[in-house]
């Protein structure tokens, strides 16, 4: 167990905090659910570096950063319908991306093939936090012009979620070719 692979364990356990000041769903629970959120944020950052820079990258981190990071975007969305903060339509559009890509890289892994992110994948990922982190921080503006802006992120990153999707099948394509 390395340090990688301790820090994308700690975000994890993050989640379970993260969720319980979200649904106090009070401004100070929400402004604490938004810092836990990017302290985990944060160590998505470095797990992903310490790993690469020290030769630390394990079977274990390949299955269990994508994991950590699923998680714990699937989890704030889940949350944010419940509060009636976004639509339930597109949180599923987003999490039947995320599971069909999880599909693709357990298909493509048991053939010991590992798929890397791509662009869109990482334009995707920042844009979900971006959006989440809106959210929590929303207690600090809700009174102001920048109001929508959450959902206008929602929106966008929604996008970009749909669209790194499909340009991920259309690049790992050949990974079905062999699928009975």
């Amino acid at each position: 167990m390395n340090l990688a692979n301790k820090l994308t364990l700690s975000r994890i356990f993050m989640i379970p905090i993260f969720i319980y000041f979200l649904q106090l769903n009070t401004d100070n629970g929400i402004l604490i659910s938004g810092v836990v959120f990017i302290l985990a944020s944060i160590t998505d950052f470095f797990d992903g570096y310490i790993a690469r820079s020290r030769n630390m990258v394990t079977k274990f981190g390949k299955f269990m950063d994508p994991l950590a990071d699923k998680l714990l975007v699937i989890s704030a969305f889940i949350y944010f319908v419940a509060l009636g903060m976004v639509p339930a339509w597109a949180v599923i559009l987003i999490i039947s991306r995320e599971l069909i890509v999880s599909i693709f890289r357990a298909i493509a892994a048991a053939d010991g093939v590992v798929i890397a992110a791509g662009s869109l994948g990482k334009f995707k990922t920042v844009s979900q936090m971006i959006t989440i982190i809106s959210y929590c921080l929303l207690p600090l503006y809700r009174d102001y012009v920048l109001f929508p802006l959450p959902l206008i992120l929602f929106y966008i990153c929604t996008f970009f979620t749909i669209l790194s999707g499909i340009d991920y099948i259309v690049r790992n394509k050949n990974v079905l070719k062999d699928v009975n």
